[in-house]
């Protein structure tokens, strides 16, 4: 008799793993609450006609009923009406990358963390991809599921922690965690509970064979206590800054001049690389080349360009203040104007509002946490704010200006006015390269 899989979602990740386990000869069931949008239809007949039996708007007892297992869909929250539905009835819900591990051989390097780990797991597959085929997938790229019949060397695969929550058995070879700050609480339920679900990746069974973590975060020293095999990232000894160069024990591998990425937040990024590569075995030479070949992937710090005197950054993907004071901390000494706001997260603004006091001139205002964000402003001592109505006015007063650099990073969600990160620095990108 036929494995039943159960399949929470027509997510991109539920479909790679629904077609994989269609693969292995198991009786596949996907179950989607919503009714698909009609781009979907096609990729649903398609799956109805390889054997994959599809269910929308609404979970039936016939989908649910027999499953062995449940492959969930990120988006779906632990406390959603089918998951209780699913541990009432005694059926395991796992992620898509566990159900890629439990069916694949190939190594897994594993980048997590708050902020930061989009960057660094692209820039970890470019510098393998000079000795190995180590493709990007998980929370970026493709889903693993679709990549594990492939002859492939590794998986970098950045893992979120939704991803890392409904973790069994998964065991990476290399996990880096580039950094802890509060995000996602609500729906981890708690910061311990964002916290727990990231470290599943480190501890017990799952403990990988090398646990790279990040020195300046002092949560993550005191976690490293609890971990096998500990390399630290920003040290004094495993991989440190030194007199303008990276080295990684004791040895130069390269200079911060020639790194294409600027902030510590990203020398960060590049350490993780280095040591990844390290670990795998490359030379420094080789590291080095493809460092600096490296173009960083959109909306993360990313140079748009150059054009009358000024510099403009789009860092739309700064969701929340602790992504945007990385960004913020980059500049010294040069006249910014910061492109500020969007759909409020109500987190604590102190911080970033002391990093915007240090580094930046002026402050743009824009989209419905407009309000809060000038009045913690002005709390804290900086008046130099000018609120605009859309995204365009902003630049274009920005412009007016003459400053050095002007930075989008609105340390907010976007959907007040954007359909996502990547819409709103799009439109960013799009303006500023119309001028």
């Amino acid at each position: 008799m036929e494995e039943k899989v159960l399949v929470l979602g027509l997510s991109k990740s539920g479909i790679a793993a629904a077609q994989a386990a269609k693969q292995r000869g198991c009786d596949v069931y996907i179950t989607e609450g919503k009714e698909p949008k009609d781009e979907y239809k096609e990729k649903i007949d398609y799956l109805k006609g390889i054997g994959i039996h599809i269910e929308t708007g609404g979970h039936t007892d016939k989908f649910i009923e027999g499953a062995k297992y449940a492959v969930t869909s990120p988006g779906i929250p632990p406390k959603s009406e089918i998951f209780q539905r699913l541990h009432e009835k005694n059926i395991p819900i796992i992620s898509e990358i566990e159900y890629a591990y439990r069916n694949t051989d190939i190594p897994f390097i594993v980048i997590t963390g708050t902020n930061g780990k989009t960057t660094t797991t692209a820039l970890v597959s470019h510098i393998l991809s000079k000795n190995y085929s180590a493709p990007v997938c998980g929370n970026i790229g493709v889903p693993p599921s679709s990549l594990i019949d492939e002859k492939l060397d590794f998986l970098v695969c950045e893992v979120s922690s939704f991803q890392a929550e409904m973790t069994t058995s998964f065991k990476a070879k290399i996990a880096c965690w580039t950094n802890f700050t509060p995000d996602h609480i609500d729906w981890h339920g708690g910061l311990e509970n964002y916290f727990k679900a990231k470290a599943k990746l480190f501890l017990g069974e799952q403990a990988p064979e090398y646990s790279i973590l990040n020195a300046k975060d002092s949560r993550l020293v005191e976690f490293a206590k609890e971990c096998k095999n500990v390399i630290f990232f920003d040290d004094d000894k495993d991989c440190y800054i030194k007199g303008g160069s990276i080295y990684y024990k004791n040895e130069e591998i390269i200079t911060l001049e020639d790194c294409p990425l600027i902030g510590h937040h990203n020398y960060q990024n590049i350490m993780c690389g280095i040591v990844i590569a390290k670990l795998i075995g490359m030379k420094n030479s080789d590291i080095r080349e493809r460092i600096m070949s490296f173009t960083p992937p959109a909306h993360r710090l990313e140079k748009i360009r150059e054009f009358d005197g000024i510099t403009f950054y789009n860092d739309s993907k700064a969701t929340n203040p602790e992504a945007s004071i990385v960004a913020i901390d980059s500049f010294n000494d040069v006249d910014v104007a910061l492109i500020l706001g969007g759909r409020d997260k109500n987190t604590d603004l102190k911080e970033m509002c002391d990093s915007i006091n240090k580094h930046i001139h002026t402050v743009l205002l824009i989209g419905e946490a407009t309000e809060r964000f000038e009045t913690n402003l002005k709390n804290n001592g900086f008046s130099n704010i000018i609120k605009e109505g859309s995204m365009e006015e902003a630049i274009d007063k920005a412009i007016s200006l003459k400053p050095d650099v002007v930075l989008l990073s609105p340390a907010c969600a976007s959907f007040d006015m954007f359909k996502s990160y990547e819409h709103r620095g799009d439109v960013f990108r799009d303006y500023v390269l119309s001028k």
